[in-house]
C-alpha cells in the first residue's frame, strides 16, 4: 500500500466533511460573493485558519475571474490546485547523510512512537540508525523508547533517569560519529510551550549537535497531534521562535475530521509536514505527499 492510499484511508474523516459540504455550496449557489463567503466558512470549518481561508479563497477567486469560470468541477480542480500549490511552498529538500532529526513537541502527541516509526522507515531505506533517549524526565521514557529500539532493531543511547538531556545527545552524536552512523533520532521530553525554563533546555539541547556534528544535515520537527486542530498553529510559532523548526510530523491522521490546519502551517510559517502517521502499526509512518494528501481531503 502506497502513501497515497494510506493517507486517503486516514483522512476518510476529513475528505466526508469537506465534501459534503462543498457539495452543498454548489447545489445552492453559483460563483459570486456569497459563493467565496461561504467557501471561506467550510475551510474555516476544517480547521484552516481565518488568515489562510482567505487567501485560499482570494487565489480561487483570481483564478475563477481570469478564467470565467462557473463550472463545479473545474472550480473544485482551482482549489486542489491553490492548495497543492501552498503546501509544496513549503516543502523542503530530502535528507542527506549523515543527518541528525530531533523531535520535540508538547505531551502526549506520541513522539516516542514516532520515534520508533522513523527508525523503521530509515532502515527500510538501507540506512543504519541509532536513537537517543533524551526524553529524561517521564518515568519510564528510556526503556519505553527501548522497547521501540528493539522493534526496530536499531541501537539506543540512553542515561539514568533525571540526567541531563543534553549529555545525552552528546553521547549518542558521539557515538554515531565514531560508528559513521547514518541517522541520529532524537527523542526529547513533552513541553509545554508556555513554559519558558523547558524551552531554555531545548535551546541548550539544540546548540549541543549544532556544535558537535555540524558536518551531519540537522532538523528539527515537532510532532503534532493531527486532532489538536487549530491550536497547533500557536504551539508551532512558540517551538519555532525558540530553535527555528524545519518542519513537522503529524500523527493520528487517522483520528481527525479536520486536517485543515496543515494548510495554515505552510501559509504562516512556512513549515512544511515531512512525514504522516497514517495508522498504528510500525510500518505507519510516511513520508508526507503534498498532492495525495490533497486529493484525500476533497
Amino acid at each position: 500500500m502506497g502513501i497515497f492510499d494510506k493517507l486517503f484511508g486516514a483522512l476518510k474523516k476529513t475528505k466526508e466533511g469537506l465534501s459534503t459540504k462543498l457539495r452543498m455550496l454548489f447545489a445552492k449557489n453559483k460563483l459570486g460573493n456569497e459563493f467565496y463567503e461561504e467557501l471561506e466558512e467550510i475551510l474555516i470549518s476544517a480547521d484552516v485558519s481565518v488568515t489562510t481561508a482567505e487567501e485560499v479563497v482570494e487565489r480561487v477567486k483570481e483564478r475563477a475571474i481570469a478564467e470565467k469560470l462557473k463550472d463545479e468541477n473545474y472550480a473544485i480542480s482551482i482549489l486542489r490546485e491553490v492548495l497543492t500549490g501552498m503546501l509544496e511552498e513549503a516543502e523542503v529538500e530530502d535528507l542527506n547523510y549523515p543527518c541528525v532529526i530531533m523531535l520535540v513537541g508538547v505531551n502526549g502527541v506520541g513522539k516516542t512512537t514516532t520515534v520508533g516509526k522513523l527508525a523503521h522507515y530509515f532502515l527500510s531505506k538501507g540506512k543504519t540508525v541509532t536513537v537517543a533517549a533524551a526524553d529524561t524526565f517521564r518515568a519510564a521514557a528510556s526503556e519505553q523508547l527501548a522497547v521501540w529500539a528493539e522493534r526496530a532493531k536499531v541501537r539506543i543511547v540512553k542515561h539514568e533517569e533525571g540526567s541531563d538531556a543534553a549529555a545525552v545527545i552528546f553521547d549518542a552524536v558521539s557515538s554515531v560519529k565514531a560508528r559513521k552512523t547514518d541517522v541520529l533520532i532524537i527523542d526529547t521530553a513533552g513541553r509545554l510551550h508556555v513554559k519558558d525554563n523547558l524551552m531554555n533546555e531545548l535551546r541548550k539541547m539544540d546548540r549541543v549537535v549544532e556544535r558537535e556534528f555540524p558536518d551531519a544535515d540537522y532538523v528539527k520537527l515537532l510532532v503534532l497531534d493531527a486532532t489538536t486542530g487549530q491550536n497547533a498553529v500557536n504551539q508551532a510559532r512558540v517551538f519555532d521562535e525558540a530553535i527555528s523548526l524545519d518542519g513537522l510530523i503529524i500523527t493520528k491522521l487517522d483520528g481527525t475530521a479536520k486536517g485543515g490546519f496543515v494548510f495554515s502551517l505552510a501559509d504562516e510559517l512556512t513549515l512544511p509536514v515531512m512525514f504522516a502517521g497514517v495508522g498504528e502499526k510500525m510500518s505507519d509512518l510516511e513520508k508526507f505527499d503534498s498532492k495525495a494528501f490533497v486529493d484525500g481531503i476533497l
